[in-house]
């Protein structure tokens, strides 16, 4: 009898949902193709390794700077395509500080505070990094936040609040013109070229079987940084009362105001928190990677979107789960694919995943 249950309920499942059995069949082919690659040496455990943790600090920086627009999305209840730039005009105020606090007395002050914009000063002249000038970094890292959460709340404050009650279409529109600005007034300040903003950091061996993934301060800072904001929101919104007003709200609007609560703080509450999360995301991005560009947040939006998706829209915990997920796609597809298509390869499985669960990872549970 339950032989005959398993059965009729396996044949159900092949007819009702024929995708799922042929995304699980290719799955396995490619964990398979995995799997013999490492026992046969054509893949080095130590390359798998390195990849890996590649994925995961791209997936942190994904997932943090998601938490903001997720918020946004499940309180606004609109996509805010200005969301990148923000991840961007914080990554340049947080450096513009940096390069000030570590090169005064040693370069001009204008190109300090330009970023070194056309050559004129380089971060890896200038020793930066966690150990060599931690004061810079720390510094840089605080003024990204509170710069993001200012501009977040002037834009909000004269463009996004007069328009609150329009609908998302015309915020959105509204989004992607405030996108464009930001972009285009930092390419004329800074200017559009890429410049380095580190010099090497320290780093540390972790040796597996055949090799050893090295993992530099820089790595660690971004894991440190990240892991301890996104306990903190955690914490925020399961431990205080703000953190309840924002989620009654995310559920409710119309009745959260009936009861009481404060919207227009809830949604203030929002642009600071998202804004500072964001501003943080972007300047440990370019700590992480080296180099920075004015367009490095809009590049980064469309895989940001995608995790938020993937998690499922207006969860929070969906966002860092998705970021992950995205994350360690993009790094891990360059063991089959040619790394040129690893982006799109993170949009390919968040496709197939919502295809086999539409709601997303976290069921599109609002907020939290």
């Amino acid at each position: 009898m339950g032989i005959a249950e398993t059965y009729t309920r396996g044949r159900r499942f092949a007819v009702d949902r024929p995708f799922a059995l042929v995304v699980a069949f290719v799955a396995v082919l490619l964990l398979g193709d995995l799997f013999v690659g490492l026992a046969t040496g054509r893949t080095a455990f130590s390359d798998v390794g390195s990849l890996v943790w590649d994925g995961v600090m791209r997936g942190l920086v994904i997932g943090l700077a998601g938490i903001g627009l997720s918020m946004t999305y499940s309180i606004l209840n609109f996509a805010n395509f200005a969301h990148g730039d923000y991840i961007t005009a914080g990554a340049f105020s947080g450096w513009a500080t940096t390069y000030l606090v570590a090169g005064l007395g040693r370069a001009d002050i204008g190109a300090l505070l330009l970023v070194g914009a056309g050559g004129s000063v380089y971060g890896g002249t200038l020793g930066i990094g966690i150990t060599s000038t931690p004061l810079a970094i720390v510094l840089g890292l605080l003024v990204a936040g509170v710069f993001t959460i200012v501009l977040s709340l002037v834009v909000d404050r004269t463009v996004f609040r007069p328009i609150r009650d329009e609908d998302g279409i015309t915020l959105l529109i509204t989004s992607i013109g405030i996108a464009f600005a930001l972009r285009y007034l930092m390419q004329f300040v800074f200017g559009s070229d890429v410049r380095g903003t580190t010099a090497q950091p320290p780093s540390f061996s972790l040796y597996l079987v055949d090799g050893a993934i090295r993992i530099n301060m820089h790595d660690l800072t971004l894991a440190v940084v990240a892991g301890g904001l996104m306990l903190g929101v955690h914490l925020l919104l399961q431990r205080t009362k703000l953190g309840k007003a924002m989620r009654a709200m995310s559920d409710n609007e119309d009745l959260a105001r009936v009861t009481g609560i404060p919207t227009e703080r809830v949604v203030r509450s929002v642009w600071i928190i998202g804004g500072g999360l964001t501003g943080v995301a972007g300047y440990t991005f370019i700590l992480w990677k080296g180099t920075l560009g004015f367009n490095d947040g809009w590049l980064l939006l469309l895989l940001i979107f995608a995790a938020v998706i993937l998690g499922g829209i207006g969860s929070v915990y969906g966002a860092i789960a998705g970021g992950l997920v995205i994350g360690l796609t993009a790094s891990l597809s360059v063991i089959w694919i040619p790394s040129a298509f690893a982006r799109a390869a993170a949009f390919v499985v968040m496709i197939v995943i919502l295809l086999v669960k539409p709601e997303g990872l976290f069921s599109g549970r609002s907020t939290a």
